[in-house]
């Protein structure tokens, strides 16, 4: 498949993100200076130029992205695998109506590519479940979802 640019998500990918969703996250580590992922969940697009997501106050994340603020999200879905490429800045140190100490991240897309290899498809996308208590975890995941769409 020939990749694909935009400068903003399709349709598709912005319904995609309207709710919480498995994805990897590439920053430049503060110390080491290398590329690192982490997988996140607690994400939404308020609009088809922006995604935000929560993490806890203590990841490297946070350290990361004041450090160096270009980012890469890596989503799969609607058939293919995204790379959406962008600028991150810390909106929100300490998320109000959650009960854990999360920051509120907003990164402001500046290119969205395809990325699947040639001749393929994704034909199951990722899954996860919770480990912890379901009832806890739905609550949880309701009030960080409310706070990001803020």
């Amino acid at each position: 498949m020939a990749e694909t640019v935009a400068q903003s998500l399709s349709e598709e990918l912005y319904s995609l993100l309207q709710k919480e969703r498995f994805i990897l996250l590439g920053t430049i580590d503060h110390e080491s200076g290398a590329p690192t992922l982490s997988a996140i969940s607690w994400t939404f697009a308020p609009t088809h130029q922006q995604i935000r997501f929560a993490v806890d106050n203590r990841s490297r994340i946070l350290a990361n992205i004041k450090k160096e603020p270009k980012v890469v999200l890596n989503l799969i879905g609607n058939g293919s695998t995204y790379s959406i490429n962008g600028h991150a800045k810390v909106a929100v140190e300490r998320m109000e109506g959650v009960p854990l100490k999360l920051a509120m991240i907003e990164v402001t897309i500046d290119t969205v590519r395809d990325v699947m290899f040639y001749g393929s498809r994704i034909s199951v996308e990722p899954q996860y479940e919770k480990t912890y208590d379901k009832n806890a975890a739905a609550k949880l995941d309701q009030q960080v979802m409310t706070a990001l769409r803020t």
